[in-house]
């Protein structure tokens, strides 16, 4: 699973990483892709509704648009 960043005008896949997961408790017997990539986007990004209605990553490392599984 990959996570789908906006930066500097270009889209990355940046993997989703043990580091990523840390301390999560899915206490789910089944997850799909949408569920994941939901409580992730809630982990990493922060809501920033003036001026740019985006979730921006808290690393810094851009805005986060969507996940993608390979």
């Amino acid at each position: 699973m990959e996570l789908i960043v906006l930066n500097d005008g270009a889209y990355q896949l940046v993997p989703v990483t043990k580091q990523m997961m840390e301390h999560m408790s899915l206490l789910v017997n089944e997850l799909d892709l949408f569920d994941l990539c939901d409580i992730l986007r809630l982990k990493l990004t922060t809501y920033h509704d003036y001026p740019v209605n985006a979730h921006v990553m808290n690393d810094g490392s851009g805005d986060f648009y969507g996940c993608i599984m390979k």
